[in-house]
């Protein structure tokens, strides 16, 4: 692949043609919000007022998974996931996305790591919305090192819109990590990082990448064009494909999670 191709190739925001199913997917995550609005009372920009779901491991916490979900989610759902894997030294921290508007969806109100401005390539991204999320996922690793967890003993990770802030959390700023897990998910702002001459970080951390070939909201092809981008600066990612699988989890994704998981945090 030349690299003259680069921003072409690599324009990962969506296309317009899948906007009317996002935006179905979008609204029905939207009403789903609502009928559960009790739950998020008094949510505010502030995670101090909504704590992380979290899964305490067996024995003592000698090591931390820190996840973020997808837009219009929260972190139950994953957190319940991560119970299943019944770790014996791994605290899994599943933080909530504070309500905010998303304009694709007509401003609703709903849990959202950034907003989302448009599907088309020319969409602009809400950068600082990122770098905020960032900032928030950045406090809670040293929350976790001031407890006593190693920065190379934390991993951070994410599913589509939460997998896209833990990206550029790993790779765009200074924070230490012992490495990342990314599910249906694109780099975002990346056209920073396909500029040679910005800095990347965390370029040796063991990365895994999970991607459905049926994905109708995030591409397959996106995901696998970030995994390129990834490549360019650490040699130490792995991308892993699932056939029929849609913007969604597997029993075989999971089970190699847990995996890359156990491995990275050296977990028998």
């Amino acid at each position: 692949m030349k690299h003259k191709n680069t921003e072409t190739i690599y324009n990962l925001r969506p296309s317009s043609a899948y906007f009317f199913l996002f935006l179905l997917l979008v609204v029905i995550a939207g009403v789903l919000l609502l009928e559960n609005k009790k739950r998020f009372m008094g949510a505010s920009s502030s995670h101090d007022m909504n704590p992380p779901a979290k899964v305490q491991p067996k024995d003592k916490a000698s090591a931390s998974l820190i996840f973020l979900h997808g837009l219009g989610d929260t972190g139950h759902g994953w957190s319940e996931n991560f119970r299943e894997f019944n770790f014996k030294n791994i605290r899994c921290i599943c933080p909530h996305a504070p309500l905010k508007p998303v304009s694709l969806n007509a401003g609703m109100v709903m849990p959202s790591w950034f907003d989302i401005r448009g599907l088309d390539q020319n969409s602009p991204e809400d950068e600082q919305g990122i770098k905020d999320s960032s900032k928030e996922l950045q406090q809670l690793i040293a929350k976790e090192i001031s407890e006593g967890i190693p920065p190379e003993k934390i991993l951070i990770g994410g599913f589509s819109q939460g997998g896209a802030v833990a990206l550029y959390t790993a790779f765009g700023t200074d924070v230490k990590i012992g490495g990342v897990v990314a599910l249906s998910t694109w780099m975002p702002m990346n056209k920073y990082f396909t500029n040679d001459s910005n800095t990347k970080y965390n370029v040796n951390v063991p990365v895994l990448q999970c991607h459905g070939t049926s994905d109708p909201i995030v591409s397959f092809r996106w995901g696998q064009a970030t995994h390129e981008i990834i490549k360019t600066f650490n040699p130490n990612a792995q991308f892993k494909s699932y056939s029929n699988m849609g913007h969604s989890s597997s029993p075989r994704e999971m089970s190699d999670v847990k995996a890359f998981i156990q491995e990275v945090l050296k977990e028998s």
